[in-house]
Protein backbone atom coordinates (compact mmCIF):
# COMPACT_ATOMS: atom_id res chain seq x y z
CA UNK A 1 0.00 0.00 0.00
CA UNK A 2 1.37 3.41 -0.99
CA UNK A 3 0.13 6.62 0.63
CA UNK A 4 0.91 10.22 -0.33
CA UNK A 5 1.01 12.64 2.60
CA UNK A 6 0.56 16.22 1.41
CA UNK A 7 1.22 19.30 3.49
CA UNK A 8 0.20 22.81 2.56
CA UNK A 9 1.44 26.33 3.22
CA UNK A 10 3.61 27.12 6.23
CA UNK A 11 3.72 23.54 7.49
CA UNK A 12 7.45 23.60 6.74
CA UNK A 13 7.60 25.89 9.82
CA UNK A 14 6.17 23.29 12.21
CA UNK A 15 8.03 23.01 15.47
CA UNK A 16 8.64 26.74 15.73
CA UNK A 17 5.44 28.32 14.38
CA UNK A 18 2.89 28.97 17.13
CA UNK A 19 3.77 25.83 19.11
CA UNK A 20 0.89 26.50 21.52
CA UNK A 21 -1.47 25.78 18.59
CA UNK A 22 0.48 23.43 16.34
CA UNK A 23 2.82 21.69 18.78
CA UNK A 24 6.58 21.34 18.76
CA UNK A 25 6.92 18.43 16.32
CA UNK A 26 8.35 19.10 12.89
CA UNK A 27 7.10 17.50 9.69
CA UNK A 28 10.21 15.33 9.79
CA UNK A 29 9.21 14.14 13.29
CA UNK A 30 5.67 13.36 12.13
CA UNK A 31 6.91 11.51 9.06
CA UNK A 32 9.29 9.40 11.16
CA UNK A 33 6.50 8.50 13.61
CA UNK A 34 4.18 7.44 10.80
CA UNK A 35 6.85 5.29 9.17
CA UNK A 36 7.67 3.65 12.52
CA UNK A 37 4.04 2.87 13.33
CA UNK A 38 3.20 1.71 9.79
CA UNK A 39 6.32 -0.04 8.44
CA UNK A 40 4.17 -2.03 6.02
CA UNK A 41 2.92 1.14 4.31
CA UNK A 42 5.03 3.00 1.78
CA UNK A 43 4.64 6.65 2.77
CA UNK A 44 5.74 9.56 0.62
CA UNK A 45 5.77 12.95 2.34
CA UNK A 46 5.60 16.24 0.44
CA UNK A 47 5.14 19.87 1.47
CA UNK A 48 4.61 22.98 -0.62
CA UNK A 49 3.63 26.57 -0.02
CA UNK A 50 2.21 26.54 -3.56
CA UNK A 51 -1.40 25.61 -4.23
CA UNK A 52 -0.42 24.70 -7.79
CA UNK A 53 2.11 22.10 -6.59
CA UNK A 54 -0.47 20.44 -4.35
CA UNK A 55 -3.06 20.33 -7.16
CA UNK A 56 -0.51 18.87 -9.58
CA UNK A 57 0.62 16.23 -7.09
CA UNK A 58 -2.98 15.17 -6.41
CA UNK A 59 -3.65 14.90 -10.14
CA UNK A 60 -0.64 12.61 -10.55
CA UNK A 61 -1.76 10.06 -7.92
CA UNK A 62 -3.83 7.77 -10.19
CA UNK A 63 -2.00 4.48 -10.62
CA UNK A 64 0.81 5.58 -8.27
CA UNK A 65 -0.83 5.86 -4.84
CA UNK A 66 -3.63 4.09 -3.01
CA UNK A 67 -4.63 7.04 -0.86
CA UNK A 68 -3.85 10.53 0.34
CA UNK A 69 -3.50 12.07 3.78
CA UNK A 70 -3.72 15.81 3.28
CA UNK A 71 -3.25 18.80 5.52
CA UNK A 72 -4.19 21.66 3.19
CA UNK A 73 -3.45 24.16 6.00
CA UNK A 74 -4.90 27.61 5.22
CA UNK A 75 -5.89 26.44 1.72
CA UNK A 76 -8.55 24.33 3.44
CA UNK A 77 -10.72 27.41 3.68
CA UNK A 78 -10.01 29.01 0.31
CA UNK A 79 -9.15 26.47 -2.39
CA UNK A 80 -11.83 25.17 -4.71
CA UNK A 81 -8.94 24.00 -6.88
CA UNK A 82 -7.75 21.57 -4.20
CA UNK A 83 -11.31 20.37 -3.67
CA UNK A 84 -11.75 19.78 -7.40
CA UNK A 85 -8.41 17.93 -7.64
CA UNK A 86 -9.34 15.65 -4.73
CA UNK A 87 -12.76 14.97 -6.26
CA UNK A 88 -11.17 14.18 -9.63
CA UNK A 89 -9.22 11.25 -8.16
CA UNK A 90 -11.54 10.25 -5.28
CA UNK A 91 -12.94 7.24 -7.14
CA UNK A 92 -9.55 5.48 -6.99
CA UNK A 93 -7.44 7.52 -4.55
CA UNK A 94 -9.45 8.40 -1.43
CA UNK A 95 -8.21 11.14 0.88
CA UNK A 96 -8.39 11.89 4.59
CA UNK A 97 -8.04 15.51 5.68
CA UNK A 98 -5.98 16.21 8.80
CA UNK A 99 -5.45 19.37 10.85
CA UNK A 100 -3.12 19.87 13.78
CA UNK A 101 -5.56 22.16 15.59
CA UNK A 102 -9.31 21.91 16.01
CA UNK A 103 -10.31 24.47 13.40
CA UNK A 104 -13.81 24.74 14.90
CA UNK A 105 -12.39 26.31 18.06
CA UNK A 106 -10.46 28.97 16.15
CA UNK A 107 -11.39 32.03 14.11
CA UNK A 108 -14.73 31.81 12.31
CA UNK A 109 -13.05 31.84 8.87
CA UNK A 110 -11.40 28.50 9.78
CA UNK A 111 -14.69 26.75 10.59
CA UNK A 112 -15.56 25.88 6.96
CA UNK A 113 -13.48 23.43 4.97
CA UNK A 114 -13.82 23.61 1.20
CA UNK A 115 -11.75 20.44 0.83
CA UNK A 116 -13.55 18.19 3.35
CA UNK A 117 -16.44 17.31 0.99
CA UNK A 118 -13.89 15.68 -1.33
CA UNK A 119 -12.45 13.52 1.48
CA UNK A 120 -13.71 10.33 3.11
CA UNK A 121 -13.03 11.77 6.56
CA UNK A 122 -11.43 14.44 8.67
CA UNK A 123 -9.18 14.28 11.77
CA UNK A 124 -8.36 17.43 13.74
CA UNK A 125 -7.17 18.75 17.05
CA UNK A 126 -4.55 16.14 17.98
CA UNK A 127 -1.46 17.99 16.71
CA UNK A 128 1.05 15.63 15.05
CA UNK A 129 -0.70 12.49 16.31
CA UNK A 130 -3.60 13.39 14.02
CA UNK A 131 -1.53 12.25 11.03
CA UNK A 132 -1.19 8.78 12.57
CA UNK A 133 -4.93 8.67 13.24
CA UNK A 134 -5.65 9.76 9.66
CA UNK A 135 -3.34 7.12 8.23
CA UNK A 136 -4.85 4.42 10.47
CA UNK A 137 -8.33 5.33 9.25
CA UNK A 138 -7.25 5.40 5.61
CA UNK A 139 -5.44 2.05 5.83
CA UNK A 140 -8.47 0.48 7.48
CA UNK A 141 -10.78 1.84 4.76
CA UNK A 142 -8.48 0.69 1.95
CA UNK A 143 -8.11 -2.76 3.53
CA UNK A 144 -11.86 -3.31 3.93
Amino acid sequence: MKILVLNGPNLNLLGTREPEIYGTETLTDIEAQMKTIFPEVEIEFRQSNSEADLITWIGETRGKFDGIVINPAALTHTSLGLCDALKAVADVVPAVEVHLSNTHTREAIRHKSLTAPACIGQIMGFQGFGYTLALRALVQKLSA
